[in-house]
């Protein structure tokens, strides 16, 4: 069955023969004879309507496909010539389709094709250079002859008039495929071989003109001409780079194949040329703006005119020659100084550069680590900064968290070698920062610290902790800590409880139970001493004579503190009842236990009367000792002083000069002078004035000497020989036998600071001298565990 719409379609406008043909489809139709109102009536049949088809096609009048192209012809070579078209563009497509329908579609698009390809070919000659190329200008009364060529045309001029020729044309086909779409939409949409009359035009085009060596070489050259002034900073017309890059993008592997490999040849040998150039005339921060503004350039190329295509090997081309090539050598230049003076926008800019390249952030990796090592070691190395290392520490950590965090977006890989690096520099020196380190907590969480409040202190102890962890010693900070920690515990120095237990949990966190137990029972001994001074009084108010002195005992269990060396000194009478009186108390409570006095921890307040007035003074028991003295006189001799108290003599020497060089004399020493010698005479010093009625005197022997600092050092050492040698011996009942390398191996991961292997091997040759463990009689570097 033919569709009867389509039939009445083709013949409704063949053009110029409208009176030619008639139309031979039949029609039937039977109606009802009827009878209008009426009383009888027959029975109505129904209605038929019978469409049937043409017997056969109309025919085409003669001439009519010859006829209806030259119209056509007339219409295309009207669009070509920029002239107006005689005929309506309704009855010009209407022809294409009366064509198509009549099996012509194949010879139409032939004569389009052939029509549109002279045309092209046409153009090709205003860009050929000839010699002579003449041209006819006519003035209404002259006629003359402009001799030119196309070499005197410049660059500039070339590219318009190539782009004024592109435009035309695209105008032209997309005015050429409205008239013929019918034949573009059927005929050549069934061949899938074919162009389509875009596609057709635009292979006319790349095949005779821009194809054409010399066009499409000057068109390229003009081209990157363009683009090499925008680079060196001179205003272009952007547009018409848009519209002929546009063009080449069109024209399908032109722009990859003739220009984009060019262009981007020529971006790198100026890029390259110019980041050699810059490396050595800039700064770092200088250079690193200049990338950074090369970058934004290109990119903004991309988007006005460049194809989308070009971004990515465009950009990687500058990476490459500005950053890429020379990334050592800016990192050497400049990234210690940027650093240094915490120059946050440039190490911001400097790491989303080098992020950019490939192996860019490892190489900032390295230089960063190797910066914080090369900082870091100098503070700790150097004795004379012994002072303010701790701080200097917690100042640089800070410095370079906050790199991290602003700068280098919190990058992981940054953060974990920051940390390393730490690790590295700070057990350079070995014992000595953990040593500083719980000094530094000594001297935040002692008395008469107003530096912070109680939340400035929190963040204090929060940032020592950071350090702390990065420290392989830490028995070493134990032993001082708990050092100093007592110090502050017995004479009541500690400028809170709450900051003191905060500190303990922090380290109990970090190290475990074990490593804070001794501390915690510190803590213990302290409370349970109020205890115990509250039975105590109350047991002396229960006595016939209890005496004129206040007396406060802390007992400390031996575990737990540090060691003192004990110290004999000659109490005056009273004091020593008043210990009888207190071990008869305790030791009646708690049988089986031993009480030895440390007379070196031992401290008074003391009343005495000058003509002033009277005054208090918060003194040790061995600056009591001496002051009680000048009760039985005025003046004593350095000797005299030492036979009736006891006190050993570089300790008295101390002492004394508490008493008689500080700021606050109570005795005048004679001869004036600094040091205590041997035959000095004390004379009481009944003129003494001071603006305080309580006085605390300096106590010397509190402060930590160096022979303390050194004892202290190697009761650590000590230690870690007793927990090597459990170490030892703990691996060796568990695996029986074993192989040298082996054990040292599973020492170094149970031990948890620094050991040399000398060291090792002289623990195991001990424990094999104590017969704990043997050697194999056949290979010497066997062990087998003795039971």
């Amino acid at each position: 069955m033919a569709d009867e719409p389509q039939k009445k379609s083709h013949l409704s406008a063949l053009v110029g023969h409208t009176n030619g043909l008639t139309k031979p489809a039949s029609l039937t139709a039977t109606r009802a004879a009827g009878g209008g109102g009426g009383g009888g009536g027959a029975t109505a049949s129904s209605k038929k309507l019978v469409i049937k088809n043409f017997r056969e096609r109309p025919k085409l009048p003669d001439n009519y496909t010859q006829d209806t192209w030259e119209k056509l012809h007339e219409a295309v070579g009207a669009i070509q010539s920029s002239i107006s078209i005689k005929y309506n563009l309704e009855e010009l497509y209407q022809a294409v389709e009366n064509l198509c329908s009549y099996k012509v579609s194949a010879t139409l698009y032939k004569q389009l094709r052939q029509v549109c390809e002279e045309h092209v070919k046409a153009q090709i000659l205003q860009f050929r250079e000839y010699p002579f190329n003449m041209a006819f200008k006519d003035t209404g009364k002259l006629v003359f002859l402009n001799w030119c060529c196309t070499d005197s045309l410049d660059s500039l001029l070339f590219l318009k008039k190539i782009d004024k020729c592109w435009q035309d044309h695209c105008r032209q086909m997309i005015m050429i495929r409205s008239i013929f779409l019918f034949l573009d939409r059927t005929y050549v949409l069934q061949n899938s071989m074919l162009p389509s009359i875009w596609d057709m035009g635009l292979e006319l085009f790349r095949n005779h003109i821009i194809s054409d060596k010399q066009v499409q070489t000057k068109t390229i050259d003009g081209i990157l001409l363009l683009i090499e002034r925008e680079r060196n900073g001179e205003a272009v017309d952007r547009s018409l780079l848009r519209s002929l890059l546009s063009m080449l993008s069109d024209l399908q592997q032109v722009y990859k194949e003739s220009f984009e490999q060019r262009f981007l040849e020529e971006t790198n040998c100026l890029y390259a040329a110019e980041g050699q150039r810059l490396m050595q005339e800039r700064e770092v921060p200088e250079y690193l703006h200049h990338v950074n503004k090369r970058l934004e350039e290109e990119g903004d190329r991309v988007i006005t005119y460049l194809d989308h295509s070009t971004q990515k090997p465009l950009i990687a081309c500058v990476e490459k020659q500005l950053l890429g090539e020379h990334l050592s050598a800016i990192l050497q230049k400049g990234l210690d100084n940027l650093l240094d003076e915490n120059r946050i926008s440039d190490l911001t800019q400097t790491y989303q550069l080098f992020s950019r390249v490939k192996g860019g952030q490892q190489i900032l990796l390295q230089h960063w680590s190797e910066y914080i090592k090369n900082f870091g070691t100098t503070i700790v190395v150097n004795p004379e900064k012994d002072k303010d290392m701790v701080q200097e520490l917690l100042d640089f950590k800070d410095k370079v968290d906050h790199i991290i965090e602003v700068c280098f977006q919190k990058n992981e890989k940054f953060i974990n070698l920051m940390k390393e690096s730490f690790e590295t520099f700070i057990n350079k020196r070995p014992n000595k920062p953990a040593e500083l380190i719980a000094k530094y907590v000594d001297s935040k969480l002692r008395a008469g610290n107003k530096e912070a409040t109680d939340e400035e202190l929190e963040r204090i102890l929060d940032k020592i902790m950071i350090i702390f962890r990065f420290i392989h010693g830490k028995d070493v900070f134990e032993a001082f800590y708990k050092k100093d920690l007592a110090k502050r515990l017995l004479v009541g120095k500690s400028a809170s409880v709450d900051a003191e237990k905060s500190m303990l949990s922090k380290l109990k966190h970090e190290c475990g139970a074990a490593f804070t137990s001794k501390l915690e029972g510190m803590f213990k001994d302290m409370e349970l001493s109020k205890d115990v001074m509250v039975q105590f009084k109350q047991y002396m108010q229960n006595q016939s004579d209890p005496g004129n002195i206040d007396l406060t005992v802390n007992i400390l269990t031996m575990g737990y503190w540090p060691t003192y060396t004990p110290m004999e000194v000659h109490l005056n009478s009273e004091m020593i009842k008043l210990q009888e009186v207190f071990k008869t108390f305790y030791l009646g409570k708690h049988s089986g236990r031993k009480l030895q006095w440390q007379t070196t921890l031992g401290h008074a307040v003391l009343k005495a009367e000058f003509k002033e007035g009277k005054k208090e003074f918060q003194v040790s028991l061995f600056q009591t000792l001496v002051l009680l003295m000048f009760n039985e006189g005025d003046e004593f001799s350095f000797e005299e002083i030492k036979m009736a108290t006891g006190v050993e003599d570089s300790e008295l020497r101390r002492t004394l000069q508490s008493l008689a060089c500080g700021k606050a004399r109570v005795l005048i020493k004679n001869p004036k002078g600094k040091d205590v010698e041997d035959g000095d005479k004390f004379i009481f010093n009944g003129d003494f004035k001071h603006k305080l009625f309580r006085i605390k005197i300096n106590q010397i022997q509190m402060k930590e000497t160096v022979e303390e600092q050194v004892s202290t050092t190697e009761r650590v050492f000590q230690d870690r020989q007793y927990q090597i040698d459990a170490a030892i011996v703990r691996i060796m009942k568990m695996r029986k036998t074993l192989g040298h390398n082996l054990l040292v191996s599973e020492l170094y991961n149970q031990l948890k600071f620094p050991v040399k292997p000398g060291d090792l091997k002289k623990r195991i040759e001990s424990l094999i001298d104590r017969d704990y463990m043997e050697r194999d009689k056949d290979n010497p570097n066997q062990y087998h565990y003795v039971a």
